[in-house]
């Protein structure tokens, strides 16, 4: 068990809560993470862009082929931020390259801290079976995000392959960029007025709310025995640097 949090990473604890008894106090230590809300922010801003385009593209099965200059727009927009994430993820726990920019194969890496492939992220109001994305199932396995592919091949040749930046490649880099946020700040959106819920009294199927409130995510409960957090809140304190860094092989 892990009995000090690894930065800008929440994970489930030993009790199987993500924050009971004041326990998830410390994704709002100042240490945590290097300016937090301007992460959720720009989150923020995306997703209300995307709902925007909903009142023009039903969420719906028969809409995934569908693609237009504002989803490719949109799609850029959700990877650039996801790599932003990503960057500050690995960088804050102290992950170094030398002579170039951090890549792919550098942010597949979080998958050793984040489980992100065991996120689930749910649209809501979608009509079909579409509508639960697991976006980065494939790096439980090593393998390439198709979504984020897409993102490459039309940003480098957006002639040729505008076709690509498709309804169902946005959702799944929106869902990607929620499951990503998750992964960093549970629910807490670092606003004034807000709090870390020790109770959810919004969970259905084990969902519940993600920041922002549109999107309903599953966070990960089948965690190695040996990777879950096990600290009490008492061992919180603001003072004190209480994180350690994540070991990235």
């Amino acid at each position: 068990m892990i009995d000090k949090p690894f930065k800008r990473t929440c994970r489930i604890f030993s009790d199987g809560s993500y924050a009971n008894s004041g326990k998830g106090e410390y994704i709002k230590h100042p240490l945590y993470a290097n300016s937090p809300a301007q992460y959720i922010r720009a989150y923020l801003v995306l997703q209300k862009d995307l709902i925007a385009l909903l009142d023009y593209v039903e969420p719906s099965d028969q809409n995934l082929q569908t693609h237009s200059f504002r989803i490719h727009e949109l799609l850029m927009r959700f990877c650039v931020e996801i790599e932003a994430n990503c960057t500050a993820i690995l960088k804050e726990n102290g992950y170094t390259v030398s002579g170039r920019n951090l890549n792919m194969g550098d942010y597949k890496k979080i998958e050793q801290s984040h489980f992100l492939s065991k996120y689930e992220v749910m649209v809501p109001n979608w009509h079909g079976e579409q509508g639960l994305r697991t976006p980065f199932l494939k790096w439980a396995t090593g393998g390439g995000l198709d979504w984020y592919q897409v993102y490459n091949s039309t940003k480098h040749d957006r002639h040729g392959n505008f076709h690509q930046a498709t309804f169902n490649t946005l959702i799944d880099a929106a869902c990607g960029l929620c499951a990503l946020i998750s992964a960093q700040f549970w629910t807490y959106s670092f606003t004034s007025s807000d709090y870390l819920i020790t109770v959810s009294g919004d969970e259905i199927d084990g969902f519940e709310s993600a920041i922002g409130e549109f999107f309903r995510v599953k966070f990960p409960s089948n965690v190695p025995s040996g990777e879950v957090y096990e600290f009490n809140s008492s061992d919180i304190d603001t003072s004190k640097d209480i994180f350690t860094e994540f070991q990235y092989t």
